[in-house]
C-alpha cells in the first residue's frame, strides 16, 4: 500500500502527493525500499540523500543498504573497486558506487560536491572510512602510522569539510562519526587505533555544539565486537566464543544492528540527540573487558 501524503494543488487543477513528487526523480530508489519491503509511512529517510565514507564492505556498506531501505539515495566512497562493484549490486541500482580516497583532501570535496549536485542536495554523512593495523606501539611503522591518521582522523576531518555546506544549504542534516568501545578500555596492541578512536569522540562532541545553531545534528556510533569479512578474516570462531562469552548478552552483533541504529540517528526520530555517542556492544562496555 503506498504511504498516506498530503496533496499539492497546480495551477492547473491538477494534484500530486508531496511524498510521491519529492522521490519522482529516484524510481530505482522506490523500488529497492519497496522489494526489500520498507516504503510505507514509516519509511524514515525518504527523500533524503547521503553519503558513506568507507561504505563497499563491512559495516559501512550495512549502514549504506539499511538507509537505501528507508528510502535515502546513498553514494558510497570507498577505494575498493571490487567491492564498490558488489555494493553496486546488492543497492540494486539504490546505491552510488564512487571511487574515492578519504586521504586526498581535494578528492573528498570534488567527490562531496558532484553527488551533492547531482542529487540536488545532501541531508546525511556517515563518516565510517577506517585502516587499522595492531601491533606495540614501538613496533609500527612510520608509515602505518600516518596512513590509519590519515584514513581515520584527517579523512573525517575533510569528509565533515566537504559535507558541512551542503548540509548548511539544506536547513540541517545528520552527521554520524564511527567510534568504537575500544576507546572505554584497554585492547592489546591497539594504542594507535584507540588513540583515533578517542579523537573521533572528542570531534564529535565538539562538531556538535559548533554545527547545531545550522540544524546540523552530529553523533557518534561505537560498535563492540561485529562479525564482519574483515574481523572474520583475523578472528577465528575460538575469539568469537571468547568475545561472546565476556558480553553480558552473550551475543556478537551483525553489521544490520549497526546500520538499523545509524537510521534511527540520521533520521527525524532522533531530531534532539546531538553530541551522543551511542555503544552498541551487548553492555561489554560497562560490564568492563
Amino acid at each position: 500500500m503506498e504511504p498516506q501524503a498530503a496533496l499539492t494543488a497546480h495551477a492547473d487543477g491538477s494534484e500530486e502527493s508531496r511524498a510521491g513528487r519529492k522521490n519522482a526523480a529516484y524510481p530505482e530508489i522506490r523500488a529497492f525500499a519497496r522489494r526489500h519491503g520498507r516504503l510505507t509511512a514509516m519509511a524514515r529517510l525518504e527523500g533524503k540523500n547521503a553519503i558513506v565514507t568507507g561504505g563497499a564492505g563491512g559495516i559501512g556498506r550495512a549502514i549504506a543498504l539499511a538507509f537505501a531501505r528507508e528510502g535515502a539515495k546513498v553514494a558510497v566512497l570507498d577505494v575498493k573497486e571490487e567491492l564498490l562493484a558488489e555494493a553496486g549490486r546488492a543497492g540494486e541500482g539504490a546505491l552510488v558506487p564512487m571511487r574515492c580516497d578519504v586521504t586526498d583532501r581535494a578528492a573528498v570535496l570534488d567527490a562531496v560536491d558532484g553527488f551533492a549536485d547531482e542529487a540536488g542536495g545532501l541531508d546525511i554523512l556517515v563518516n565510517n572510512a577506517v585502516y587499522f593495523h595492531y601491533a606495540p606501539l614501538v613496533d609500527m611503522a612510520e608509515d602505518t602510522v600516518h596512513r590509519m591518521l590519515d584514513v581515520g582522523l584527517k579523512g573525517t576531518f575533510w569528509a565533515t569539510q566537504a559535507a558541512t555546506p551542503h548540509l548548511i544549504a539544506r536547513g540541517g542534516g545528520s552527521v554520524l562519526n564511527l567510534s568504537s568501545v575500544a576507546v572505554s578500555f584497554s585492547i592489546k596492541n591497539a594504542a594507535v587505533y584507540t588513540s583515533i578512536k578517542g579523537a573521533i569522540d572528542a570531534f564529535t562532541r565538539q562538531q556538535a555544539v559548533e554545527l547545531a545553531p545550522h540544524g546540523i545534528r552530529v553523533n557518534a556510533l561505537a560498535p563492540g565486537p561485529v562479525s564482519t569479512p574483515g574481523s572474520n578474516s583475523v578472528i577465528d570462531e575460538a575469539g568469537w566464543a571468547s568475545r561472546r562469552a565476556r558480553t553480558p548478552l552473550q551475543r556478537i552483533a551483525d553489521p544490520e544492528e549497526i546500520g538499523a541504529a545509524a537510521v534511527y540517528l540520521a533520521s527525524d526520530d532522533a531530531r534532539t540527540i546531538a553530541g551522543v555517542t551511542l555503544k552498541i556492544d551487548g553492555a561489554l562496555t560497562i560490564a568492563g573487558p
